[in-house]
Parts: C-alpha cells; structure tokens; sequence
C-alpha cells in the first residue's frame, strides 16, 4: 500500500509518498511559493532530486504538478494514480469536533470549515488540498490528521479556563493543544523502544523547536498539554512569548499605541527567544554567543527553565514519570539544551550520560545507568505518523464494508 501525505501551507505544500509495506519514503518534495510569484517545485525520488520553477496559482494546480512528476516516465516512481491507495492530509484544528483521525466527507469538510476561525492561518490552506486532491483524485480515499486531536482526551478541570463557563461555551473557548501528531508518535516509539505497554507509562514528550510544546501521556493518553486555545501558549519558544500575564498586553498597547492586529504580530513573531536576546529566533544563533552575549545566555536561560518548569508540574499531574522524550530540532539535535533542562533533576531519577547526550539527530536512550527514569531522543516523523493512521482508516474501512 502507498499513501501520499500532504501537508498545505498558506503559500506552501509538503508531500511525501510512503510504501506502508516497508515504511520507506519513495518520494517527497516541496510546492514553494504557491498563488505568488516564481512558484518552485522541489521533488527528490531518493536517486535524483529536480528544482523547477513553474507557475502555481492554487493549491490544486500545485498537487496536479506533484502527481505529474511522480507519474513521470523518466523520474516517476508510479505508472498509475492506482498505486495510490489513499491521502493522508495534515489539518491543524478539529476543535472539540474530532478525538481522533477520519475519513474525510461532506460533514467532516464542513466540520474543518467551521474550525477556520479558531485555525485562521492554517485550516483554509489544509482544506484547500483537500479540495483539489478530491477534485483530482475523486475514487482515492482522504484521510484528515488532526493536530489538536491527540488532545482531546484531556479532563474538563485541564483544558477550561477560568473565565464565564457561558463564554467557554458559546465561542468554544479551550485549551486544545498542538503538536498532537508528533507528541503521540513520539510517545508510542518510546514504549516500543522500552519495550513496554505505553498503557503501563507515565510520559513527558518534549517537542523542542522554533515552536514548542510539552506534554503529559499517561497510559497512552494525553492528560495535559502546554500550549493552549493558541500555539501561542506555555513555552518560551522562537518568537512566541508563551504564558505571560495578561494584563500585559493591554498596557503594552496602551504604551505603544498598538493596535489588536499589531500586538497579536508582536507577541507571535517578536517575542519569544527574538525578542529577548535581540539576535536571531534560531537557537544556533544564539548558542553560538551565549558566552559572550548577556542576552543570548539570558533567553537561552529563560527557555530552558519554562521546560523544566512543565516538566515539575507534569510530574506532579501524573504522580511520577517513567520517560523524558526529547523530539524535533532542538530536543533531537541540541546536546546543550537537553543537558541543561535535565541538569539538577537527579533527585527525580532523571539523569543522562554525557558521552550518550552528545549526538544528534539519531534515535538514542540517553539516561544514565544508575538513573531511574528513562531518558530517550526520538526524532519525529508526522509524515509517517500520518500515512500509520491513514493507512489503519482505510484498512479498517475496508474491512467493514466487506
């Protein structure tokens, strides 16, 4: 079985063809620049790679370009749409609509549309590939992937604000959580790495990068999350500012004469490990001066203990922890990071063996011998998270209707 996996951007489409029977990418590739100017296609069928520039005015013609170019004769590696057995589409929000993966039809299409408000950013573009994979590929079945539904397993008492409950009700206001694909991915490799039951687990993933997100799986499910109602909440990350009192947004627009729009752009791409160290949102950057540059260690600082800081409480919400996970481009490539979010924890059983921690980019146990909870890198694979539940939909669907 082969699943194509998608995943649209407002300007931008990734894709990835899988062979589920041995899990092998055959090809991916990226649609850049989509509805804008000098548009490029990137496609790499593991023997040779290929950068075209070609229009692309929607998304539809931009996935008509993709299936063209795995159809090719010369760099193809398909001779029929056929081979495709189904699409397995990233959408960033359910709501409180989907718990788990489905089958797209006319409810869910109309579920994901009436999810644009709280996914303004994101949802329009996942449903418009969608949409063209429907009207391109109209027998092949589509699969949606819910970001905020490995979530949805959270108590009431964890996801509600304290706010009216009328005003949680009627504008479905909620922490919903992101990450969900990568942190359940990461969390079910991590039992298989243990070899353990995850319903016999108490986990902490820890998905580190530009954007970041903790979160806490007990027995398999998802009992809390740190971002919120946005990706804005929880962490210190790139640019985002993460929890921060509230009352600080209307004084900063009061101070600054900002605007709704304005402060919204400050808070989301101004803040965060930018705004603090005043260098760069890339933690290269600013591992690279943290010993000359006040700022620099300053932000880093302020970013490692908003972590460590989830992880006490996570600890504390499940009653104890038998796994760390670190995942996605700091948690899997940054030594330094992870060192330092674990330095001191010791006296929780957690504690890593510096030659172990010093890799990056490879699945690895990094825990100490004599430490008591387990310490893992798994780096994340949401493609092949998708086209697993994809392909177990289409697989239980065909079952039932035999």
């Amino acid at each position: 079985m082969k699943i194509l996996v998608l995943n649209s951007g407002s300007s931008s489409l990734k894709y990835q063809l899988i062979d589920m029977n041995n899990q092998n990418v055959i090809a991916k590739g990226l649609c850049e620049r989509i509805g804008l100017s000098d548009s490029i296609l990137n496609y790499d069928n593991k023997k040779e790679k290929k950068v075209t520039k070609i229009a692309m005015p929607n998304h539809e013609v931009a996935i008509k370009l993709v299936l063209d170019m795995l159809l090719d004769k010369e760099i193809g590696v398909i001779a029929s749409l056929d081979e495709v057995s189904a699409v397995g589409h990233r959408v960033l929000h359910g709501g409180s609509k989907f718990s788990k993966s489905v089958i797209v039809n006319d409810s869910v299409i109309e579920a994901i549309t009436e999810c644009i408000e709280l996914g303004p950013l994101h949802n329009p573009a996942n449903l418009s590939g969608i949409l063209a994979c429907q009207s391109l590929m109209p027998n092949t079945p589509m699969v949606a992937v819910f970001d905020t539904a490995f979530h949805q397993t959270m108590n009431e008492s964890t996801y509600l604000y304290a706010i009216p409950y009328e005003l949680s009700e009627k504008y479905s206001i909620r922490k919903y959580g992101f990450h969900g694909t990568s942190h359940k991915y990461v969390a079910n490799r991590a039992a298989d790495i243990l070899n353990r039951d995850i319903e016999d687990l108490k986990i902490i993933t820890c998905h580190l990068g530009n954007g970041a997100s903790l979160c806490a799986v007990k027995n398999g499910k998802a009992i809390d999350t740190s971002m919120g109602f946005t990706p804005l909440a929880g962490l210190v990350m790139g640019t985002r500012c993460g929890d921060v009192d509230p009352a600080i947004i209307d004084y900063i627009m009061n101070k600054e004469k900002l605007s709704i729009k304005e402060v919204n752009t400050l808070l989301n791409k101004k803040c965060g490990i930018l705004g603090v160290s005043g260098i760069s949102s890339d933690f290269r950057d600013i591992e690279a001066v943290k010993d000359t540059n006040k700022r620099a260690k300053l932000a880093l600082d302020m970013f490692v203990l908003s972590v460590r800081k989830f992880i006490g409480s996570y600890i504390v919400e499940m009653g104890g922890v038998d796994v760390i996970v670190f995942t996605a481009g700091c948690g899997e490539n940054d030594s330094y990071i992870r060192r330092s979010i674990t330095n001191g924890l010791e006296f929780l059983g957690i504690k890593i063996d510096e030659h172990k921690n010093d890799t990056h980019g490879i699945e690895i146990d990094i825990s100490s011998p004599d430490a008591t909870v387990r310490t893992l890198v798994v780096p994340t694979n949401e493609e092949l998270a998708i086209a697993i539940e994809t392909k177990n939909l289409v697989d239980n669907k065909r079952t039932a209707d035999r």
